[in-house]
């Protein structure tokens, strides 16, 4: 395939392009312009791979820019969007006209260019604390933060893309990928910087809270065999690993295995409003098993615990980090 991938450039975008590239696609990577020519972690990639690449910088809320690097693909990996959740409180109106806006320009122009196949990037967050355990595609939808509702209103013009017009979209929802390269805004890089900085009291938000996590590099799997995949054109298709834990627990699990213990003080300014908090996530990925055959190799509580262990000697290389400033919060 001739691939695009937008925010190529960042955590989950990068894993995913240089394994496009390793499988022998023909990968064109949006980056988020800059006057440095930086592509983000795409620069710390194998000199193979970054000469592989057709780099576009561009700006996924401009129309032109990506319609010509849309142009000449077949498919389009759509991940481009903002995503911290605390930051969607003080600049609602960014997340709009990236996300929404953003994914508008993205399904416009395939539709347009007549592109085989947009995969277009969703999150565990629209579906707000479970009804129902373990969710399903066919949970409801509640927007309980402003980057949550601007994610609803993506998938629902994508959506609406395939239904009015048969352009071939497809729906991905990651719920909480983790991994190599995350920021620090999310809490496994915040407590793993933190511990291999030293600090043994941490500074968290709730610890209640359950999470289905799910190792980047499973989630990179679910991306390709949507993109691969013939069956999927409408479909909106949960990628997790079906295992729940807490954020209490999971802090617990990291202490272990960076051969530490911890204590934890709650940092105000990272809890969320009450009634804007995700309570409760566990996936249902039997739709994914069904029509990707795929399923997590990081599953269960074993395999959380062996991609936390490759996550935390990620972080801990002194290069690695380096890059995160482990005594702000990251919004």
């Amino acid at each position: 395939m001739k691939v695009l991938v937008t925010c190529a450039d960042g955590f989950i975008g990068s894993h995913l392009t240089e394994a496009l590239v390793r499988r022998g696609h023909q990968v064109r990577a949006f980056v988020y312009y800059n006057s440095f020519g930086h592509w983000g972690w795409l620069d710390e990639s194998a000199d193979e791979i970054k000469q592989s690449l057709d780099v576009f910088a561009g700006d996924i809320r401009d129309p032109h820019g990506v319609r010509t690097a849309m142009a000449g693909c077949d498919t389009v990996l759509h991940l481009a969007a903002l995503i911290g959740i605390p930051y969607s409180y003080h600049s609602p109106d960014a997340y709009v006209d990236t996300n929404v806006r953003g994914t508008l320009n993205v399904v416009q122009a395939a539709r347009d260019l007549g592109l085989s196949k947009v995969v277009h990037t969703s999150t565990s967050e629209v579906y707000g604390t479970a009804q129902y355990v373990p969710i399903d595609e066919k949970h409801p939808l509640q927007g309980q933060s402003p980057y949550s509702a601007t994610k609803i209103g993506a998938d629902q013009i994508a959506l609406s893309f395939y239904r009015s017009f048969e352009t071939p979209v497809t729906v991905a929802r990651p719920f909480n990928t983790f991994g190599p390269r995350q920021s620090a805004r999310a809490v496994i890089p915040t407590v793993i910087t933190q511990i291999a900085n030293g600090e043994r009291t941490l500074k968290l938000g709730a610890l209640h809270p359950t999470r289905d996590f799910n190792y980047v590099k499973d989630t990179v799997e679910g991306f390709i065999a949507m993109a691969e995949s013939d069956r999927v054109l409408g479909e909106e298709i949960n990628l997790g690993s079906n295992y729940e834990i807490s954020i209490g627990d999971t802090v617990a699990l990291i202490a272990e295995a960076m051969g530490v213990a911890v204590e934890i003080t709650t940092d105000e300014q990272r809890l969320r409003p009450d009634k804007s908090e995700v309570e409760r996530l566990w996936a249902d990925n039997s739709k994914a098993r069904e029509l990707l055959d795929w399923q997590p190799a990081f599953g269960q509580r074993d395999g959380f615990k062996r991609a936390l262990a490759e996550t935390a000697a990620w972080f801990t290389d002194p290069a690695n980090l380096a890059r995160y400033k482990h005594g702000i919060y990251n919004i």
